[in-house]
């Protein structure tokens, strides 16, 4: 396909626009832990080190209770005692004492601690007695409880295994939030701890695998980014990498409107995704017929995300893997928005190149908290965007996104034309939806809708001609011409009545012209 594109397309990526990515952590840094009473959780362990060239001396098997959340007590008899005393006798590190007396890391060899499925995910906070005859704590004293909380993730407290004399209670801050530096020169010396775990091992041998195999080719395909309007914070961080992906030539679909997007959206080919804030998975992922494409990266923002990682059907993170995501960040208790990852840096420290695990605790401001890396920590999912790596026929039409995009980055004029020529041969209107997506994220809508209905034409598959209708009845949403938005949607509901996926078009015709209330039944007679 590429051979028949404009001569640009041809050529590398120049070397001046693409920045060097990080020296990745080496194999020599990784040590694995897995459940010694579970044979599954050790193949796992055995397959990771297998593919990822770890030495077979850092794996490390321990007995642990089959179960996901376990107590403070448990935590540090079966867990952190038995891994401190493994890193004592290996010399994997170095521990000086501080002023108080207490031992904390002065070097270490092993920078990241990988936890296989098996490995309990979650420490509970040891139950208080309270006064039945107490108050009812105010909302104010309420959040504070929560933030003096006891429990997190037992991969944010292994993150500060070997310092003695923490408090047990709320969250302590991460020197390495921010350092925009790879873990190996990041001072005080700290373990980065990710886990590779899901509903069912199956599952997570497969986001190894996609892992490895997507670092050959480079994870290619669409963004998606789905707004809340609920907190600022949050909403900006979402619209900051939105901006990012699209920087980078990655074609990204935004919705701007308070509800995720609607059940059975026709999403295709994404690569990454970004959204918020149902509690349980919802949209577009509902879908059966649903798959991210290989290697994607996917997480949506809520509080209780990783709250469990056993049931598919619940929460987000399970579900995200489930329908074939590589890789997910998430909390598995209440961690307060300021307090989780910021997906705009985690976005950004992946696309420089960093691994999973690297860009994971750049961007979560706590440790001994909430938050978990979910995915191979040593994945590198952007580090093909310099042009290298194996070409794939499925991936052509987004490489010669991101070298337009880089050979022409702020002339979108040129852009365009160079690329409404190269759909015009290739006969696939990706490329005209990719110029539209920048030109709705760069709020130039109307425009936008142009590019779509062109797309429109390209596309031979109907759920494809679907989603652009859905572009267009989005931006005249956007626009306020509510009656234009919905004769588009009653034309696409017309045409598609077939697919699964006019249930998006259902939805949002509910809410732009809901059905009249049934008639009130008549009194009955007396």
């Amino acid at each position: 396909m590429l051979r028949v594109l404009a001569p640009f397309l041809l050529a590398p990526l120049v070397a001046t626009l693409v920045a060097e990515p990080p020296e990745p952590p080496r194999p020599a840094t990784v040590a694995v832990v897995y459940n010694r009473d579970i044979e599954a959780s050790a193949e796992l362990a055995r397959t990771y080190a297998g593919l990822r060239n770890i030495p077979e001396n850092q794996l490390i098997g321990l007995p642990l209770p089959d179960k996901e959340e376990i107590s403070r007590d448990e935590y540090v008899t079966l867990i952190q005692e038995p891994l401190v005393e493994i890193f004592d006798e290996r010399g994997w590190w170095r521990r000086q004492k501080d002023s108080a007396g207490k031992r904390m890391i002065g070097s270490t060899r092993i920078r990241i601690l990988v936890c296989m499925r098996g490995v309990p995910s979650r420490i509970k906070h040891p139950p208080a007695p309270r006064d039945p005859e107490a108050p009812a704590p105010t909302p104010t004293e309420k959040q504070q409880e929560m933030l003096e909380t006891a429990s997190a993730a037992v991969d944010s407290e292994l993150a500060m295994l070997g310092t003695e004399g923490l408090p047990l209670s709320g969250p302590l801050k991460n020197p390495y939030f921010k350092a925009g530096k790879t873990v190996g020169e990041a001072k005080p010396p700290m373990l980065l701890v990710g886990r590779i775990d899901a509903h069912n091992f199956k599952v997570c041998e497969r986001m190894i695998r996609d892992a490895v195999e997507t670092e050959k080719t480079g994870l290619w395909g669409y963004g998606v980014v789905d707004l809340a309007n609920k907190v600022p914070q949050g909403d900006g961080w979402l619209r900051t990498a939105a901006s990012r992906l699209d920087l980078q030539g990655i074609p990204t679909l935004i919705d701007r409107f308070d509800p995720t997007l609607p059940l059975n959206f026709p999403l295709d080919e994404t690569a990454y995704y970004l959204g918020w804030y149902d509690w349980h998975v919802s949209g577009p992922f509902k879908n059966p017929a649903f798959k991210f494409k290989r290697g994607a990266v996917a997480v949506h923002l809520h509080s209780f995300s990783a709250a469990q990682l056993r049931n598919p059907g619940q929460h987000w993170c399970a579900p995200l893997l489930a329908r074939g995501a590589a890789a997910t960040v998430g909390n598995v208790y209440e961690p307060f928005l300021h307090l989780t990852h910021h997906l705009d840096l985690f976005t950004q420290y992946l696309l420089e190149g960093y691994t999973l695990v690297e860009a994971g605790y750049l961007s979560m401001p706590a440790l001994s908290w909430q938050g978990v890396v979910l995915g191979d920590p040593l994945y590198r999912p952007f580090v093909r965007l310099d042009g290298s790596g194996k070409k794939l026929d499925a991936d052509r039409p987004f490489r010669a996104l991101r070298i337009a995009r880089m050979r022409w980055p702020t002339d979108d004029t040129e852009r365009e034309a160079q690329l409404r020529s190269a759909a015009a041969r290739m006969e696939d209107g990706r490329l005209l939806e990719a110029v539209g997506l920048h030109l709705h994220l760069a709020g130039r809508g109307d425009r936008a809708a142009q590019l779509f209905r062109d797309a429109m034409t390209r596309f031979r598959e109907p759920v494809d001609k679907l989603r652009m209708d859905l572009h267009i009845a989005r931006v005249d949403r956007e626009s306020n011409r509510k009656a234009a938005a919905i004769r588009q949607l009653r034309t696409a509901k017309t045409t598609y009545s077939s697919l699964p996926e006019v249930k998006a078009v259902d939805a949002w015709l509910n809410l732009l012209d809901p059905p009249p209330p049934p008639p009130a039944e008549a009194p009955p007679e007396r």
